[in-house]
């Protein structure tokens, strides 16, 4: 090689790792907008179109003759009514974002009980995925229960070593596989919690989907905390925002909170309206989402084993919503590639969400089951889980 070509090699920059993941995201969303069978087609990735057309019909979920909202009245007014109805609360307040909303409620009752400390799971979603909000913005003091992947128990609350004035529940536990405790257990927790004289406040972002699994309604779950925060765009497919539901007289402060960390948006009827298409539409959906999700997972763990795969698991094997994780011995690369090969030359997307290390060696996805995946038999789950496992193997 000439010493030109080895400066012009030199000089070639290499790939960093944000673009690596730039360009297969791009190469995924084309995928998925280019099959004919999707098992789970995440609303995020579908074209600005499609999105829109969540609002097709808005005019049977609230008068649109009426006066466009202006700072959180009007249609974001009829939002908040419906949400804190379902949930059983006093009242509710829209926000724009859950971190927001949590860090609100929280800061509330820190001020009540005069205690900042809030004991959570070191899994959840502010230790993990919101830059230490809660300490750096808040001035509250996040607390671990426990790291380890399940719910925290009621021991480890009756046991803790140090005060706290809140305990923070995650329902369900994303990154421990979308867990939820028996209601056994989270009544004894929140039990707990109370005899050490801290109110209890639910992080409810996919508490929509928990019904099934706990066998009571919404209110009935919701009623064993102090408040509960809720996403309008997880489980329901709305363009984004988030409730914090509780007492009035905490909702009426929380409103003040929200004003002063910029959530006093001016105006918000699209999200509000597609927040009231996903009541209206998804959440009647969500106990058949969970029920099909089991025949899904169920197929999935026989695909995997009779494809041979070493130390593939499905996890929960009885998933406690309709998403759940799948996890596979081989680095994530290589899964992606062969879930992006199957899409791309089979039309059939079996795994659309990302690839991710789940420790040397593994590879850790989500599945998740909506409207589309109702479509998919258990023969169907078999036969993709095979053609994916031999381009795995290939």
């Amino acid at each position: 090689m000439s010493d030109t070509a080895e400066q012009v090699e030199a000089a070639e920059p290499t790939e960093t790792e944000e673009q690596r993941h730039k360009r297969q995201r791009e190469r995924r969303v084309a995928a998925l907008r280019g099959a004919r069978r999707v098992l789970a087609r995440p609303g995020f990735m579908t074209s600005l179109r499609e999105r829109i057309a969540l609002l097709d019909g808005a005019d049977g979920l609230y008068d649109l003759d009426e006066p466009s909202d202006m700072y959180g009245n009007g249609v974001v007014e009829a939002l908040e009514e419906k949400t804190a109805a379902l949930l059983g609360t006093e009242a509710a307040a829209f926000f724009p974002t859950g971190t927001m909303a949590q860090q609100v409620a929280l800061r509330c009752w820190a001020g009540r009980t005069g205690d900042p400390v809030v004991a959570l799971h070191g899994l959840g979603h502010p230790e993990l995925h919101e830059r230490n909000a809660f300490s750096r913005v808040s001035g509250l003091l996040p607390v671990r229960l426990t790291d380890a992947p399940r719910q925290p128990t009621a021991d480890e609350v009756r046991g803790f070593d140090e005060p706290f004035g809140a305990l923070m529940l995650e329902l369900p536990l994303r990154e421990a596989g979308y867990l939820l405790p028996t209601w056994e257990e989270l009544t004894e927790v929140v039990q707990a919690a109370r005899e050490r004289d801290a109110v209890v406040h639910f992080d409810g972002a996919r508490l929509w989907e928990c019904t099934t699994h706990f066998g009571r309604p919404l209110a009935e779950i919701a009623g064993l905390a102090d408040s509960v925060y809720v996403s309008f765009y997880k489980s329901l497919k709305g363009y984004g925002g988030a409730a914090l539901a509780g007492p009035r007289t905490l909702v009426e402060e929380a409103k003040v909170w929200r004003h002063r960390y910029g959530g006093q948006v001016f105006q918000q009827f699209p999200t509000a309206l597609s927040a009231l298409a996903g009541l209206e539409r998804e959440l009647p959906r969500l106990p058949a989402y969970v029920a099909h999700a089991r025949v899904v997972a169920a197929a999935l763990r026989e695909g995997l084993a009779a494809a041979g795969l070493p130390w593939a698991r499905v996890h929960p094997e009885a998933p406690h919503t309709h998403e759940f994780q799948v996890w596979l011995p081989c680095d994530p690369d290589t899964a992606g590639e062969a879930a992006l090969r199957q899409a791309e030359e089979t039309g059939t997307m079996l795994f659309s969400h990302p690839w991710d290390a789940g420790g040397p060696g593994l590879a850790l996805t989500e599945v998740s089951v909506g409207e589309s995946g109702l479509e998919w038999t258990a023969d169907d789950v078999r036969a993709a889980v095979a053609d994916f496992a031999a381009r795995l193997k290939s």
